[in-house]
């Protein structure tokens, strides 16, 4: 059993029990890379301050950086004892560097170094969620664009509606993974805060440099109150918040291919590299992918919901509870990672059923509100035009037709308005490309979101190539 740091104040070793269950070295070994680079940067500082001696940081770091290569290669093993990976990593750098490792720890807490590693790796995180979305918005882009010519039935309460283009529909999920985009981008404002220097709770007595700490780990901005620095889990919150919208973007997504590959919708086919087949049934195939990504979704909303109930009644400043804030973080990083990537992949190898799709817009009065549209051109208010329309397909209706198979005779009993250019106004092709408001689904305006769309996706893909060289 290692000696603990706080040894001297107990007169009791602490119970195996406990070791096993306070210790979050499971969870918390991914933070390595992150917790020796600040590591790193903080014996620099304590040079620099002449808190410590250059000789001693020379020494700190170069065992610093053996470990991080032992530690790349697989070559360390961990123990319930030392609890975390800041604990590990100090007492190998003690076999590797003797007594002066215990001078790393000057002018510092566990608090507020693991505040520093979780928004260090968060920060890495949340710039690779950026470049995964713009990744699949540009599948979306590209999926949008060969599929210019394809119609088929828009859907409200799950019941035809309007015809739109294919186009239209894929860029509506081009828009909400855009906003997601967003969603992170902004929460890097409140990521990219140093929180080391902060100590326990109250700062330090040693002359320490926060400002060139922050530098060397590039972070634009210095936490101002060392409470909440140590205390603060709500950038944690916050990018589990935008994961969770995000998911729902997914999920919707993976809802609507679960349906269109299904034998009552036809609209689609899933690749048979990324769908899966019945152990007893031989004929299926089944869309276990996108139903896998609407399932995670829900294990995202209970790491979001699990740090809220966590957080919402801890005192200031750290609490021991905060340890299982990155269990829900990774957790929810892992799923977002995966879920993205898995569609990137996927949605450019789905078959589009055209015919499937153009044949179901011929069905369902879905040109109603044309109809209706006709006759407010021609000098009838809308609302009356919504009733003698409703009573024309309530004939269609009893006569089993479409408003499009009734006859011009038939068309004129609900009102002396309607002439024989009708039936060019009731084809889904004009339906489509009459509604020419901004935003909407005729040809032109989707085109030109396109455009635009490519135009935004090169402009951010060009930041990010910056970004990654700084």
């Amino acid at each position: 059993m290692s000696e603990k740091p706080w040894n001297g104040r107990f007169s009791e070793k602490t119970d195996r029990l406990v070791e096993a269950f306070t210790s979050s070295i499971d969870i918390d070994k991914r933070l390595y890379p992150y917790d020796i680079e600040g590591s790193i940067a903080h014996c620099r500082m304590l040079a620099k301050a002449s808190i410590i001696s250059e000789t001693e940081a020379e020494l700190l770091i170069e065992g610093l950086g053996k470990i991080k290569r032992e530690l790349d290669r697989g070559k360390l093993t961990y123990d319930d004892s030392l609890e975390d990976i800041h604990m590990h990593i100090e007492t190998w750098l003690l076999q590797e560097a003797g007594m002066v490792a215990l001078k790393l720890h000057t002018a510092r807490s566990r608090n507020d170094q693991v505040a520093l590693d979780v928004r260090m790796y968060l920060r890495d995180e949340t710039q690779n969620t950026i470049k995964r979305l713009v990744e699949l918005r540009k599948v979306i882009v590209d999926l949008a664009k060969v599929h210019m010519d394809v119609v088929l039935p828009g859907y409200t309460h799950l019941q035809r509606a309007q015809p739109v283009l294919l186009s239209h529909h894929l860029m509506a999920y081009y828009e909400m993974f855009s906003r997601d985009t967003d969603r992170f981008s902004d929460s890097l404002k409140r990521i990219n805060i140093m929180p080391l220097g902060s100590a326990a709770l109250a700062g330090t007595t040693y002359p320490i440099d926060r400002e060139y700490t922050a530098k060397l780990l590039n972070f634009p901005k210095v936490s101002a109150n060392s409470l909440d620095a140590v205390s603060d889990r709500d950038y944690i919150i916050e990018f589990l918040s935008s994961a969770s919208i995000c998911m729902v973007h997914l999920s919707r997504i993976s809802e609507e291919l679960i349906l269109w590959s299904s034998s009552e919708f036809g609209f689609i086919e899933l690749p048979d590299s990324f769908a899966t087949g019945s152990s007893i049934m031989p004929q299926k195939k089944n869309p276990d992918v996108p139903e896998l990504v609407r399932g995670k979704t829900g294990r995202v909303f209970g790491d979001l919901t699990a740090l809220l109930t966590m957080m919402k009644a801890l005192p200031l400043a750290y609490n021991r509870d905060m340890q299982e804030d990155k269990a829900a973080l990774f957790n929810t990083a892992d799923i977002l990672k995966e879920c993205i990537e898995i569609n990137i992949h996927m949605l450019p190898k789905l078959t589009i059923n055209k015919l499937a799709m153009q044949q179901a817009t011929t069905s369902g009065f879905l040109n109603a509100t044309d109809l209706a549209d006709y006759l407010v051109t021609r000098g009838m208010p809308f609302r009356q035009a919504h009733s003698c329309v409703g009573n024309a397909v309530s004939y269609a209706l009893k006569q089993q037709k479409e408003l499009q198979e009734l006859t011009l005779k038939e068309l004129k009993s609900f009102s002396s308005l309607i002439k024989k250019d009708v039936f060019d106004v009731l084809t889904t092709e004009k339906m489509i490309n009459r509604r020419t408001s901004f935003g909407g689904t005729a040809t032109e305006n989707v085109k030109a979101a396109i455009e635009a769309a490519e135009k935004s996706l090169d402009e951010e893909s060009k930041c990010l190539q910056v970004s990654t060289k700084d």
